[in-house]
């Protein structure tokens, strides 16, 4: 069911950037986002802070929760700290302070401190809960911009004077500019690109996500077991009495005939799991009996632009790194502002280039961080995981000292409006 957040002080808030005209500013800007969970309300807020009139449409009902905690690493770090999120999202601080790697019979291979095998920077990196972060943005911004949730977009006709926008739920709209903010399977993007299959770029593993019971004592860790080709970890983000499962597979090709049939999902994951041992048999029975398994493939989105028209994409829509790479929340938030920073003060035809032109770099480091089928979590052979397994015990407990700019942090963000 549609409803709609905006509060009368938002809708009476004058212009920043409007100019007078007869005594009268200048109309805002209009903008729809498509999409509430990162790059969305990030987007939104700069876009308010710049002046725009901004509504987000959102299929869900609400803000969601739950998830996989999401890092904050590098540039992103800047990006909520000028939204002045960042005290709020250090109380929220995932302290992860171990990550074990067992073999195949459940003996352990290496115990180290995460920072270890992430690279990243004790004290300053964050890790939260995904539902932390999407109520950080959210809250920032509610105030300020019209939210709908429990409606989508269905069809969008770009005009000489703006994108006329029909809505699942039956109303119709015009737009100065659209932006897709609506994630790896972007509706918006079909729409205006073509099929997915045109940008998607399979990494080689499927995984299942879902929670289950910490019946294994676990706290503040993660458990990593694996033989070659498969993984299963368990993540207990504090002393709770439940854990994140995963359940993570190579495979040559996307399992095309599961992705819509949960039952089928289920079969394909056991079956991969049926001869494991360690404690992945209790898993896979959690698996089939789990009210909240997440089933993909591991893969990137590669698009030649982001934009057309009147019409632009941010975050996992327009450039998903995988979660392989630690980026995909830092990406979302560094995009969201850029793009925006990149509208501000020039049309969308000059603003979409020079979001594109600015961002493209980092985002083409940040997604170069995993090749295909070569993940250091997950060797597909006995050959590279005796070699990953040997690189482990070499590793110290401490990080390893950084070397150069990371990929994380390769953006210097220009300045934009003050926060508050």
């Amino acid at each position: 069911m549609k409803h709609t957040e905006k509060s009368r002080r938002a809708a009476q808030r004058p212009s920043l950037t409007g100019r007078l005209t007869g005594g009268r500013p200048a109309p805002k800007r209009t903008v729809l986002i498509s999409g509430a969970s990162i790059a969305g309300p990030a987007l939104a807020y700069w876009l308010n802070r710049h002046g725009f009139e901004v509504t987000v449409v959102e299929k869900a009902d609400s803000p969601r929760d739950g998830g996989y905690p999401v890092d904050i690493r590098g540039t992103a770090l800047e990006v909520v700290r000028r939204m002045g999120i960042l005290p709020r999202l250090r109380e929220a601080h995932i302290d992860l302070r171990r990550l074990t790697f067992l073999d195949a019979d459940g003996g352990r291979v290496a115990s180290l401190d995460p920072h270890a095998v992430t690279g990243g920077v004790a004290g300053q990196d964050l890790e939260v809960r995904r539902g932390d972060l999407t109520d950080a943005l959210h809250a920032a911004v509610r105030d300020d911009v019209e939210f709908v949730f429990g409606d989508r977009v269905d069809t969008l006709d770009e005009g000489a004077h703006g994108v006329d926008v029909t809505f699942r739920g039956g109303d119709r709209r015009t737009f100065d500019m659209v932006v897709g903010a609506d994630g790896l399977h972007s509706r918006t993007r079909a729409m205006l690109f073509g099929p997915e299959e045109r940008f998607h770029r399979y990494l080689g593993y499927c995984f299942a996500g879902f929670t289950l019971p910490n019946t294994f004592g676990l706290s503040h860790e993660t458990v990593l077991w694996n033989t070659p080709g498969r993984a299963a970890a368990l993540y207990a983000v504090g002393d709770g009495d439940a854990v994140h499962g995963l359940l993570a597979f190579a495979r040559p090709e996307p399992p095309h005939e599961a992705f819509r049939d949960p039952r089928a999902q289920r079969d394909l994951v056991a079956s991969v799991f049926a001869d494991a041992g360690w404690e992945v048999p209790g898993m896979v029975a959690a698996m089939r009996d789990a009210d909240d398994l997440f089933f993909d493939v591991v893969s990137q989105i590669r698009m030649p632009r982001w934009s057309s028209g009147r019409v632009a994409l941010v975050g996992d829509a327009a450039y998903a790194p995988s979660f392989l790479t630690g980026q995909g929340s830092s990406l979302a938030l560094v995009g969201a502002y850029m793009l925006a920073a990149s509208v501000a003060h020039q049309d969308y035809t000059e603003g979409f280039a020079a979001y594109e032109s600015g961002t493209r770099a980092y985002v083409t480091a940040n997604q170069d961080q995993v090749g295909k089928g070569d993940a250091a979590l997950f060797p597909t052979t006995a050959e590279a995981l005796e070699r990953r397994d040997a690189m482990l015990r070499g590793l110290s407990a401490a990080p390893p000292a950084p070397r150069g700019r990371p990929a994380h942090s390769a953006l210097t963000l220009p300045e934009s409006v003050p926060a508050g």
